[in-house]
């Protein structure tokens, strides 16, 4: 059964952050014939953009927030917040970014749905099955980091009865909605995880269970959440695939027909169990069948 994307004509996105994945997600939505504008924090990264087709505009954060309010990405009604952490580059910002595109969107007078792609890291020092009702473990700044902006976006969330307003239905229901979708581990077009392996160093921890996402679907669970109904939420976008990270990367190897992987042999905590992120409630709620579902079979297809 193929999943069903049916944006209404007229729609329009605004992608922040338009990186690997956000790309795909707008030249997805510019063949819909949606209307979307992009943008990256360089001038450079914007010509690139241009230079595919798409509509774009430079968006440094953090940054000013009147002048941010004027940005023409808040003319658009629905936004896609794909900026990266940057955590191993020493940034702490990054809930900072977020809470200033929140406070944007709701001075503006078209946003009505915030999606924030966010990350399963959120997930770090927890182990077992993970879901999105799980109680996070907040003691890792990194943790922290992710909440604060995942909780800003859902405070976008509103739902009253008001004055005359963009967004408000003919019986003047006012609707703001702010999704989180919480994306396992990236892999697709220029990313098959064999290609990590090429520098020869030693991977970590072979018996954690890999929790990862072709880009494909990433963009598919987008999409879907943006044509639901959906009064907000939090989501994990994560493949059935559930095996060994040393499995897994012994398997890409294979298949780019490379040397076997070498793992250092540090044995999990006694009494952990590995980390398993669940992805039963958004194939339930939001109906999605993945494309990729099998991401080792994907591996010998490399696409």
């Amino acid at each position: 059964m193929k999943n069903k994307v049916n944006l209404l004509l007229g729609s329009s996105v605004g992608i922040v952050g338009c990186g690997w994945l956000g790309t795909a997600l707008a030249h997805q939505l510019k063949k819909q014939n949606i209307e979307v504008l992009a943008t990256r924090s360089n001038a450079e990264n914007v010509e690139q953009l241009k230079s595919e087709g798409l509509t774009a505009e430079v968006l440094c954060l953090p940054t000013e927030q009147t002048l941010l309010n004027k940005h023409p990405i808040f003319n658009r009604q629905c936004l896609v917040i794909a900026i990266t952490p940057q955590f191993r580059q020493g940034r702490v910002d990054y809930a900072q970014k977020v809470q200033q595109l929140v406070a944007a969107a709701k001075a503006s007078n078209c946003v009505e749905k915030i999606i924030l792609l966010s990350s399963s890291a959120v997930y770090n020092g927890l182990s077992g099955l993970v879901d999105e009702n799980i109680k996070l473990d907040l003691s890792a700044d990194k943790v922290s980091l992710l909440s604060q902006a995942e909780q800003a976006v859902l405070l976008f969330n509103e739902h009253r009865y008001g004055k005359q307003s963009f967004n408000e239905s003919n019986d003047g229901l006012v609707n703001r909605n702010g999704y989180v979708l919480r994306l396992s581990g990236l892999v697709g077009p220029n990313r098959h995880p064999g290609k990590f392996l090429l520098n020869g160093r030693m991977l970590k921890s072979p018996q954690a269970i890999v929790n990862l996402i072709h880009q494909q679907d990433a963009v598919g669970l987008i999409q879907a959440i943006l044509t639901s109904n959906l009064v907000g939420g939090i989501f994990n976008g994560v493949s059935s695939t559930q095996v060994t990270k040393k499995q897994y990367y012994q398997a890409a190897a294979t298949a780019l027909q490379l040397p076997a992987p070498v793992f250092e042999e540090d044995e999990m905590l006694s009494g952990d169990e590995p980390k398993i992120v669940s992805g039963s409630k958004t194939k339930a709620v939001l109906n999605y069948h993945f494309v990729y579902a099998d991401l080792l079979k994907w591996l010998d297809q490399g696409n």
